[in-house]
């Protein structure tokens, strides 16, 4: 018995059977701590009124432990409807356990159930079937801004946040000046966060997670955005927090940073576990499948967004004049289509280009060479590029896609959304060294014929 609780105290997540289903075109609906509290008072006399109407003098119900995250009885009484066509399971039968300490990556692609385990884990929502058991505090960073109320400061969130997590006022006020330090928002700090960028959002709300020390921390794929050096800061954070001996679940498409952060790896596909335990194999058999994904054209309705909501401006569609192949020094078209529910000022898309392993290798901004543009509302357009020479180097690269209104506010991002594939081309070297960069960039040389031969 001795031995067992020990085991058991190892455990920080604990998920048996974990499924989530949706109605598709539904939207889930939350409600506020006073609707909480409300519910929970009027639950004995709701619970009187019906026993009486059912002829039965007594009413009783069972809870779960706080810590165990379970369906409601009338959610799994639903399931055992007959299952209709607008329905369908977001997650099935996910089952793992994560060992104290442990830092594991969730790999898998765009719709794989990645973001709704999180969700669930971090109990925003609540699961279909099967249970979740946690030990500890829960501190999450899903999307910007998660957990901010708009109309109040950066200092009063940063409160707010900690008062979730459960912690004290002098835990805050020590941890205080790092978390302001690290999100650089001095400055702003008793401004609502309602007028951020949303790079500072996500400098602020990455550096609440972080630094408030829960005991889990629940991180989704939202370093996708801010500059080289706040990515490379982040990821720093995250080596520092799980060197700690704190839990850590992160999703990225960044298998470098998975690589280097990660000791075991959960591959989820289609809502289901396809892999998991060490992260030289998962992820080599991750990579291996990927290149064989793919396509010229991509319908981005069903992504998963990255960062951005997408309610102001959503990205619909991009497509390849290639096919997904392409051969060195063509030119390459894309065409992103789009729509809008507001009137957007300042306008820019782009897209990139990035190794398997998470490394960016190029960039194609709008705003490069053409001024951006103001947007009505119930816009839907698109918009052309044309790269007269592609100069990737061959191989295989992911393409991220995206949209901002001007220079930090992210309107819409997917990540990993479409994959192509760059084939020697007559112009590319027959001896050319694929691991010196993905773009070939032509510059001006000089030779000194006094120094060559000497």
């Amino acid at each position: 018995m001795k031995q067992s609780f020990e085991k058991m105290s190892e455990i920080a997540i604990k998920c048996e059977g974990l499924s989530k289903q949706y109605r598709i075109g539904e939207r889930e609906s939350y409600k506020a701590l006073r609707d909480v509290i409300t519910d929970a008072a009027g639950a004995p006399f709701r619970a009187v009124r019906s026993a009486l109407r059912n002829g039965n003098g007594s009413a009783g119900s069972a809870s779960l432990p706080s810590s165990v995250l379970g369906p409601s009885s009338a959610t799994q009484n639903s399931t055992l409807e007959t299952q209709n066509s607008d329905r369908f399971w977001a997650l099935q039968d996910v089952s793992f356990d994560v060992k104290r300490g442990e830092v594991v990556g969730i790999i898998g692609r765009n719709g794989a159930g990645k973001s709704t385990l999180l969700k669930l884990l971090s109990r925003i929502t609540k699961p279909t079937r099967g249970h979740a058991t946690i030990h500890g505090r829960v501190g999450s960073l899903l999307e910007v801004g998660t957990g901010f109320h708009p109309e109040l400061t950066g200092r009063e969130n940063i409160y707010l946040n900690a008062a979730i997590l459960g912690m004290r006022k002098a835990e805050v006020e020590r941890q205080f000046d790092e978390i302001v330090a690290f999100a650089e928002v001095e400055k702003f700090i008793d401004t609502p966060v309602k007028r951020y960028s949303s790079g500072m959002y996500v400098r602020l709300a990455f550096a609440v997670a972080a630094h408030l020390e829960p005991e889990i921390l629940v991180i989704d794929e939202v370093l996708a955005v801010g500059d080289a050096a706040f990515q490379k800061k982040c990821l720093g954070k995250i080596g520092e927090v799980a060197h700690g001996g704190r839990t850590v679940l992160f999703v990225s498409h960044n298998m470098g940073a998975i690589r280097s952060l990660c000791t075991e790896v959960l591959w989820l596909d289609e809502g289901r576990v396809f892999a998991e335990g060490i992260v030289s194999r998962v992820v080599d058999e991750y990579l291996c499948s990927a290149l064989h994904d793919i396509t010229s054209s991509i319908d981005l309705l069903s992504s998963q967004r990255a960062v951005g909501s997408g309610e102001r401006l959503r990205l619909r569609s991009i497509e390849f004049n290639s096919g997904g192949v392409i051969h060195h020094g063509e030119p390459l078209t894309v065409r992103i289509e789009f729509e809008t529910t507001a009137e957007i000022p300042n306008v820019a898309f782009g897209f990139g280009f990035s190794t398997f392993e998470g490394v960016r290798v190029m960039t194609v901004d709008s705003d490069l060479n053409s001024p951006q543009r103001e947007l009505r509302k119930d816009f839907r357009g698109m918009v052309r590029v044309e790269v007269p020479q592609l100069q990737l180097q061959p191989g295989r690269y992911a393409l991220d896609v995206g949209a901002r209104s001007g220079d930090n506010g992210s309107l819409d991002y997917v990540a990993g959304c479409a994959q192509l594939e760059v084939l020697p081309g007559p112009t590319t070297p027959s001896a050319i060294i694929r691991d010196t960069g993905g773009v070939r960039v032509p510059a001006s040389w000089e030779w000194s014929s006094s120094e060559l031969f000497v």
